[in-house]
């Protein structure tokens, strides 16, 4: 059977997790297939809130095998809390299978990611400070630690040693920071971590390849979004590893043949969270509205969320680099106070009408919205499940972006909860 990915149109926080848990009910297999602990994705289910940070969403079904992929970097104590904070709220969390490639985040990473923010001042990147980058960087470097490695003593001590020294030296030259202490990492890796994850671990490729040839429905979930990939995004504003839709297939492990249809997730609004160009930001009292009543405060983080205008702009170029089949809208809800609503229709830069965002960085800061006005509906869409009792006005907005973007709408979010979607088709 082929496999479905979800990926973020926008730059994160559309809902990706929400919607990875309500597809997962036709599915067998949920993969998340890059990022850290970085990225959280919130499911409401029965009233109950479930903050997941590396757990793939499909874990709250029981017929789910969640893979943590080989694209994802770990935190092994994160990984362990989230796991007990699962089983505390009765949730099966034994079929995880955690990849042995993917690569683990060690306290040298976390480190240096905190100093680093620091030293930068002003011109930090406003990342989490929780190791990603450095891990990714390590990987790329070809001197990270992978998972796999804590079921092997000794091999987990060689690599450790070697690497310890560069990292302790530049903890210490550039820093002015007292060395990290092995035996400790050590301790804490291979004599906390190793015996509570140990089982899970596994060849995840071949599972995935296995339930693929089985005829199983495998579903593909990324962190982050589009204009936060480390090729595709706002650099260098960006995340450090690649959450569009071609990231799934290295991230995963197989070829992009096996991929049949791929579903984007975009807010009816765009936030974003730290540093970087922002054309359609609110920031005014609209944008204080878009905050409160989205609840715009990052899952991980708790950090506030710069909120603005949806961005056709943005959008036409997520679709692209994507290939996306068809678009969830999440959050529409949002909307309901507002008299008018605005869309960036397209960009003035230099006198010039842009439909797709430029690729200089430049032109991108200095980028001027075109928008276009629509009405509002002020109704309560919270209770909304039929797209007969929909207003009009809402189902003009939805109708408008999906035109202006080119990809059909297949569901809108009126709310956090599993069941609070409606099924859209026009």
């Amino acid at each position: 059977m082929p496999a479905t990915v979800v990926v973020g149109t926008q730059w994160g926080d559309e809902g990706k997790g929400k919607l990875t848990d309500l597809l997962a009910r036709e599915m067998d297999m949920v993969v998340r297939y890059q990022g850290g602990h970085n990225a959280g994705h919130t499911v409401v289910v029965d009233g109950n809130r479930f903050a997941l940070q590396l757990v793939p969403s499909g874990v709250l079904y029981p017929h789910i095998t969640p893979v943590i992929g080989n694209g994802v970097v770990v935190e092994p104590a994160t990984l362990i809390e989230e796991l007990d904070g699962l089983s505390a709220k009765g949730v099966d969390t034994s079929r995880l299978i955690v990849s042995g490639n993917a690569h683990l985040i060690m306290p040298y990473h976390q480190e240096i990611d905190r100093l680093t923010e620091r030293f930068l001042g002003k011109a930090s990147l406003g990342t989490t400070k929780r190791g990603i980058g450095p891990a990714y960087a390590d990987k790329a470097s070809r001197v990270g630690l992978r998972v796999q490695d804590i079921l092997d003593e000794k091999i987990f001590r060689q690599k450790l040693e070697l690497v310890l020294k560069e990292k302790n030296a530049l903890l210490a030259k550039a820093y002015n920071r007292l060395p990290l202490d092995i035996d400790e990492i050590c301790s804490k890796y291979l004599g906390d971590y190793a015996p509570r994850i140990a089982s899970m671990i596994g060849d995840s490729v071949g599972i995935v390849h296995e339930a693929l040839a089985s005829g199983s429905n495998v579903l593909l979930e990324g962190a982050q979004a589009t204009f936060l990939d480390l090729d595709q995004g706002t650099y260098p504003f960006v995340t450090s590893s690649n959450p569009v839709a071609g990231g799934a297939c290295t991230g995963a492990g197989i070829g992009p043949k096996h991929v049949d249809k791929i579903i984007g997730i975009a807010k009816a609004y765009i936030t974003r969270v730290g540093a970087g160009p922002f054309p359609t930001e609110c920031l005014d009292e609209y944008g204080d509205i878009l905050v409160e009543r989205g609840q715009e405060y990052g899952t991980v983080t708790g950090r506030k969320r710069r909120p603005g205008w949806f961005d056709a702009v943005m959008m036409r170029q997520a679709v692209r680099l994507n290939s996306l089949d068809e678009i969830a809208l999440t959050k529409l809800d949002v909307l309901d106070v507002f008299d008018t609503l605005k869309v960036c229709v397209a960009y003035e830069v230099d006198g010039e009408k842009c439909l797709y965002p430029p690729y200089h960085q430049s032109d991108f800061h200095k980028a001027v919205p075109i928008y276009e006005e629509l009405p509002g509906w002020h109704t309560d869409l919270s209770g909304v499940t039929r797209l007969e009792d929909m207003p009009a006005e809402a189902c003009n907005y939805v109708s408008f972006l999906a035109e202006q973007v080119g990809v059909p709408v297949r569901l809108v979010g009126v709310g956090p909860a599993r069941d609070q979607f409606v099924e859209f088709c026009l």
